[in-house]
């Protein structure tokens, strides 16, 4: 008697899109199911893992390089496998969702990768989801085109040697996609998105010159990192491309894989390309980490915590000098200004910080950085070439005289700034107008002249939590409480409805964003994720 033909993954509670027949294959449906059959139980303990860790951070207020990873960290033989060479000069990096026009934009902007993002900058709607992915096969195949309805003004793709290369970004570990199934089980976000990517990619892009590179998000540990590696060596075996095509660069943007940079190179060290280092998730970690630590760990207003910070230098450096002594390239931040079409002023203000940011990353050894928009691609590769010249990066500026301490990394009472009642007002008013167009599908959004993602709704309603249990007095005498959290959030909404009018106000989520940001940010349960209780409400 033959054996049972294993379980098919169901579509589940979802309206049919156009074209999704493309996407949504018998046979890339079987892939993923079989990466979540094969990998899915791991995942889950992971998950747990975190909590355990976050319960020993608790009682001890500390982290420590790992004692048990000191052999790795201390063996000077291992690199990580050469960059392929499309992958070997990432000077400027543009980041941005994959809705049909910034995937034209972003591969024309002249940046020399582009983060073709399903994680922060995009709300996993199912259209998001599913046309996301058409859109990059689309892309590949040069069949993709748009006309903006409003202006009437087309986009259309520039040769192919002038076109980033892609850098995909799928969801973190701890996201489900409920609109997939498998015997009732939602399948991991991650493996979704991974899963189809891979699937109709891998081979199209190895026949472009290219393969299949991706940013993994989110990432806390070696362990998850050893845990991609194994979906790569498996996705790899199945469709039967060489071992050591993929190639994956980790945001280093929690506190804790900030402590297992070393590690989480070893453990991909035949498919790692390098380590990136983010900003507000990485603060967001750390509040959320620390969050019983007392006094000592409140951070200031978001804006007060530059990358000149004591503790945030550490971290950056340290991820340098780790990098290039195992032969990976070391990404920088974000630039998120958008500039503005009406103010020069504005513009001329904000280019000479994104100047100054990207002149500082490329004096410190990065070997490239982040920008929002396609006008600070010019800035920061001005920046980059001025160090670089016809060097393609510098792993070889191997930064010997950085020397970091585990106390370095978390030593936040360093920084001479206090939270204020105006930096409570903005993440209230920056929480609200984000949280309002993610509900509506939307997940990079323009917000006081920056292009914001869900890692800025995460840092604003963890400090908003965070002062608020802290008992923290603002420079007006104001106590940082509840009560007045809601107050903020009422004037803020009033003024909201006042800007916009009653009709737009009526037709947004924004009294749903309202609710939700103060959800998060008053519960004394602590959310892991805002993502996780609005995923609920997104539809």
């Amino acid at each position: 008697m033959s054996a049972p033909a294993p379980s098919t993954l169901a579509i589940v509670d979802a309206e049919p899109l156009p074209r999704q027949e493309e996407v949504l294959t018998d046979a890339a449906l079987a892939f993923v199911a079989e990466l979540h059959r094969q990998f899915t139980p791991r995942r889950n303990e992971l998950l747990a893992r975190r909590g355990e860790r976050r319960a020993e951070i608790a009682r001890t207020s500390t982290l420590d390089f790992l004692p048990e990873t000191a052999a790795v960290r201390a063996d000077t033989s291992w690199k990580v496998a050469p960059a392929p060479a499309a992958l070997n000069d990432r000077r400027v990096e543009i980041t941005g969702p994959t809705d049909r026009k910034m995937t034209i934009n972003a591969l024309n902007s002249g940046a020399k990768v582009w983060l073709a993002d399903f994680e922060d900058a995009s709300a996993p709607t199912w259209e998001n989801v599913v046309l996301g992915q058409l859109n990059l096969t689309d892309a590949y195949e040069r069949r993709i085109d748009f006309t903006d309805p409003k202006s009437g003004k087309s986009y259309a793709l520039k040769s192919a040697d002038e076109l980033a290369t892609v850098v995909m970004r799928p969801r973190g570990w701890h996201l489900e996609e409920r609109h997939l199934q498998l015997d009732g089980v939602s399948v991991p976000g991650a493996l979704v998105d991974f899963g189809l990517y891979f699937f109709h990619n891998a081979q199209r892009l190895i026949d472009l010159g290219k393969g299949p590179y991706f940013y993994l998000p989110k990432t806390e540990s070696h362990l998850e990192a050893r845990l991609w590696n194994d979906v790569f060596v498996f996705a790899q075996d199945y469709v039967g491309i060489p071992q050591g095509t993929v190639r994956a660069t980790v945001l280093i943007e929690t506190i804790t894989a900030a402590y297992e940079m070393e590690e989480i190179l070893y453990e991909l060290r035949d498919h790692a390309a390098g380590l990136n280092a983010g900003r507000w998730d990485y603060l967001f970690s750390i509040v959320k980490n620390f969050r019983d630590g007392g006094s000592k760990f409140v951070l200031p207003d978001r804006n007060a915590v530059t990358m000149t910070a004591p503790f945030m230098r550490a971290y950056t450096e340290l991820l340098v000098r780790t990098c290039h002594k195992r032969g990976a390239h070391a990404i920088g931040g974000m630039a998120a200004f958008i500039p503005s079409r009406r103010d020069a002023e504005v513009n001329k203000v904000a280019f000479e910080k994104v100047k100054a940011d990207k002149d500082r990353e490329a004096n410190d050894g990065f070997d490239g950085s982040w920008v929002a928009h396609p006008d600070l691609v010019p800035i920061a590769l001005a920046s980059f070439d001025a160090v670089l010249g016809e060097k393609p990066n510098q792993k070889d500026c191997l930064r010997e005289d950085v020397s970091v301490a585990p106390g370095d990394l978390i030593a936040i009472d360093t920084l001479d700034a206090s939270p204020t009642y105006d930096g409570l007002r903005n993440a209230v008013a920056v929480g609200i107008r984000y949280i309002e167009a993610w509900l509506r599908g939307l997940g990079a959004v323009a917000i006081f002249n920056l292009m914001e993602d869900a890692a800025t709704a995460e840092i604003s309603r963890s400090q908003i939590w965070q002062w608020i249990n802290a008992g923290v007095v603002f420079e007006n005498g104001e106590h940082a409480t509840a009560d007045l959290a809601r107050k903020v959030a009422a004037e803020e909404l009033a003024a909201i409805r006042e800007e916009i009018g009653e009709e737009t106000f009526t037709a947004g989520k924004w009294q749903q964003a309202h609710d939700l940001l103060l959800q998060v940010s008053l519960d004394q349960d602590y959310a892991d994720f805002l993502t996780l209780p609005a995923y609920e409400q997104l539809r």
